[in-house]
């Protein structure tokens, strides 16, 4: 049985008094729940929100990561720095990076592979732009995304996954899938998980929906059988928005 599991992204959000702020109302409004909570932050707050929510449930996860342990890569941090402060998830390949980083599907691959020698958890993203969308094209395109993205990686690992399906278009845009769209492509995704592994990994992994859900939808999204999840954006900068999609 699959754990509901709502993660914050904060993107290039909050200064480190902005962050503490959230914390300290984010955890006067968190009570006991069965959905796993975690809050990705720009990498300066990391260890501010770690010891901020030490005793909660609350996790804490990083948006990047370098697939080499050090060396001559400024402005990159490692896995291994990550380990070292604690962090509990990763996003990996977010369609930002994509775009604006030159990330690609081998450097995602290289940089699961290394996240999985060690105990954090990969939120691999996927996801197509519109033009992609409106083309008909989305199943090909994650589809292809996928199978790039996992080539190589056990079935054990890949247990442990959580996939955050991304339709660019409803990222930062204001418009939304329908829930049954982000449903389609959440059982799609699985579907090619599980032509890659078997049926029991495939039921497994976490997949989450990460295209602006927000408080008004939350619920309806949550309803759909293959969603998970939610990786959010915008309301996950505001507590009170943030935790009542957690009460969804």
């Amino acid at each position: 049985m699959r754990i509901p599991f709502i993660a914050g992204n904060w993107k290039m959000h909050k200064t480190a008094a902005e962050a503490r702020a959230f914390a300290e109302e984010f955890k006067a409004l968190y009570k006991d729940t069965d959905v796993k909570t975690a809050i990705c932050a720009p990498f300066v707050h990391l260890a501010l929100l770690k010891e901020a929510f030490a005793g909660t449930e609350i996790k804490v996860g990083a948006q990047n990561a370098h697939f080499e342990d050090q060396g001559a890569f400024t402005g990159e941090i490692s896995v291994k720095m990550l380990e070292d402060i604690g962090v509990d998830y990763c996003i990996i390949g977010h369609s930002e990076r994509r775009q604006y980083f030159a990330e690609t599907d081998e450097t995602v691959n290289k940089k699961l592979k290394k996240l999985f020698d060690g105990p954090i958890v990969p939120i691999l993203c996927v996801g197509e732009v519109l033009e992609e969308r409106d083309a008909g094209r989305e199943k090909e395109v994650v589809g292809r995304q996928i199978r790039a993205d996992l080539a190589g990686l056990s079935a054990d690992d890949v247990r442990k996954l959580v996939v955050a399906y991304e339709p660019v278009w409803a990222i930062g845009t204001g418009r939304t899938a329908t829930p049954e769209q982000a449903n389609e492509m959440c059982g799609y995704i699985r579907e090619v998980i599980s032509e890659l592994y078997d049926d029991d990994v495939a039921c497994d992994v976490t997949i989450q929906y990460g295209g602006s859900m927000k408080p008004a939808n939350a619920t309806e999204l949550m309803a759909m059988e293959e969603i998970d999840g939610g990786l959010i954006g915008g309301s996950s900068l505001k507590a009170d928005e943030f935790m009542q999609i957690i009460d969804f």
